[in-house]
């Protein structure tokens, strides 16, 4: 007989197929990334502010699976706050397990479930996840009279110690809960005939797979073309809607179906004839507007739950590191600055200074995306009022070389319905100059491994987060010349992908 979880639970809520591979082929799940690796400790972070809420409470064994059903049976006793308190329930059809971050008493014989999230609100699937725990909790024979959820406060500003009463909010969701638990035993139920079964349930893709999280089994979706409905560019709901009528290509989709973008239209056609796409006038259009020098720009950045740093609220982006390659005039050699942050201190100030320092009094700013770095800005102006001006204009200079192609204004199957610069430099560019890596051939080569890697480094004078003394003065040398690397080529990229629209427009 197997055991069912909460985790399992909710992951055959979303799909059995998934549900039944995690038991009996756990080998095709594939290991936990660094990106979401680190989302869990986010997650625990966030917890251990959250039982500092309780003076009292007791920390139960988790590692121990028994240890911890053992343990939690006698600390009930005590009646105390305790966190991670695991039971496990046998029923007909197998038994069922949870521990819940936090259980508080109340009363003589009562219990509250405190569900911590490193979230800003409340989802639905922790709705269902509380759920689960209510279940297990009672049938064990505890009476638990509220549940609450416990997520970040995204307008908590840190100012010294963090206090956990101002950084978390606690939210009751009793009532959605309550209303969440009706049919669970037959929920629970049926999880186990999945379980059970011998072969794997025969199910195919669906919006499920996306939803709540994505689902890490890729071989589900090996069987589809190249240039396959899932690539229509932000085809969202539209997407599925095409796969369930059987339609599995793009160059397929039929001239009748309403689209909802131009670009949808332009990409349908591209796949039809294999050709690229490419708006000549538009594209002089938007070269016109561009005033030499040039400065192209490129931010770094981390986001932490936590926030590190004063002045500072969880999930803000914290520039680190910026990469700027100058051009003086038309056809002239690019010039290559860089700054990043030594890691021992709030970067921002300097980082600024260096900014305003190498950006100049003219000329336009090009960046790839200009919603992320005028937003990056707009924090730094509200922390440095005395330096809002400069920031004004350097934000008023700003061109966003996202635009031809988020417009299609060049398109290329190639690039398989992204705009992306990691889709747009290979398609566009063909060859890259003579012994520049390109992003798949990089130590570092997406902007999350960036963060994760500067976190690494950084971090050293902050107990909760990752001690420096784990990474070797050797290691840090290497992860700051591979980020170096990284941010120059996002914007020589830059440099190469308007050179080369320049060529196919003369």
């Amino acid at each position: 007989m197997k055991l069912l979880s909460k985790s399992k639970y909710l992951i055959g809520l979303q799909c059995p197929r998934y549900l039944w591979t995690t038991i009996h082929e756990p080998e095709k799940i594939p290991e936990t990334d660094e990106a979401t690796q680190n989302k869990f400790e986010q997650g625990y972070l966030v917890g251990e502010l959250a039982k500092k809420w309780f003076t009292e409470g007791i920390d139960i064994e988790t590692k121990d699976f028994i240890k911890n059903i053992n343990e939690s049976l006698e600390l009930l006793k005590k009646r105390k706050p305790l966190f991670e308190a695991g039971i496990i329930v046998k029923l007909d059809w197998g038994d069922i397990y949870s521990r819940a971050d936090i259980l508080n008493p109340v009363g003589k014989d009562e219990w509250d479930i405190i569900e911590v999230k490193s979230g800003t609100r409340v989802k639905p699937e922790n709705i269902c996840d509380v759920g689960f725990q209510k279940c297990v909790y009672e049938k064990s024979g505890l009476k638990i009279r509220k549940c609450f959820l416990m997520h970040v406060n995204n307008e908590y500003v840190k100012n010294g110690t963090i206090n956990p009463k101002e950084i978390l909010k606690t939210q009751d969701i009793t009532n959605e809960v309550n209303e969440e638990i009706k049919g669970i035993e037959d929920r629970i139920k049926n999880l186990f005939r999945i379980i059970n079964a011998k072969k794997c349930p025969n199910l195919s893709i669906g919006q499920h797979c996306k939803n709540p999280y994505d689902c890490p089994i890729s071989e589900c979706w090996d069987f589809l073309p190249s240039e396959n409905v899932f690539e229509l560019y932000y085809g969202g709901k539209k997407c599925f809607e095409l796969f369930e009528k059987d339609i599995q290509s793009l160059k397929d989709i039929p001239d009748q179906f309403k689209l909802s973008r131009k670009q949808q239209q332009i990409q349908i056609e591209c796949a039809r004839e294999g050709k690229i796409y490419l708006d000549k006038a538009n594209i002089k259009s938007f070269l016109k507007k561009l005033k030499y020098p040039l400065y192209y720009l490129d931010f770094e950045t981390i986001s932490t739950a936590v926030p590190i740093f004063d002045g500072s609220h969880p999930y803000q982006q914290i520039p680190f590191q910026y990469s700027l390659h100058i051009v003086e005039k038309e056809n002239g050699k690019p010039k290559h600055i860089s700054f990043l942050a030594k890691g021992d201190k709030d970067p921002r100030r300097e980082f600024l200074k260096s900014l305003i320092e190498n950006l100049g009094d003219n000329g336009n700013i090009l960046v790839y995306n200009e919603s992320f770095e005028k937003s990056v800005l707009e924090k730094l102006s509200s922390l440095f009022p005395k330096e809002k001006k400069d920031i004004e204009d350097i934000k008023k200079r700003i061109i966003d070389l996202l635009e031809p192609f988020k417009e299609f204004d060049y398109y290329n199957p190639k690039q398989k319905g992204s705009a992306s610069i990691k889709k747009v430099l290979p398609a566009l560019v063909e060859k890259l100059p003579k012994g520049m890596k390109g992003y798949t051939e990089m130590e570092i080569g997406k902007g999350d491994e960036a963060s994760l890697a500067f976190l690494k480094i950084a971090l050293g004078e902050h107990d909760d987060y990752i001690d420096w003394d784990k990474v070797s003065e050797e290691e840090q040398r290497k992860i700051r010349k591979h980020l170096e690397e990284y941010c120059k080529l996002d914007t020589y990229a830059e440099v190469l992908i308007l050179d080369r629209l320049r060529e196919l427009v003369k």
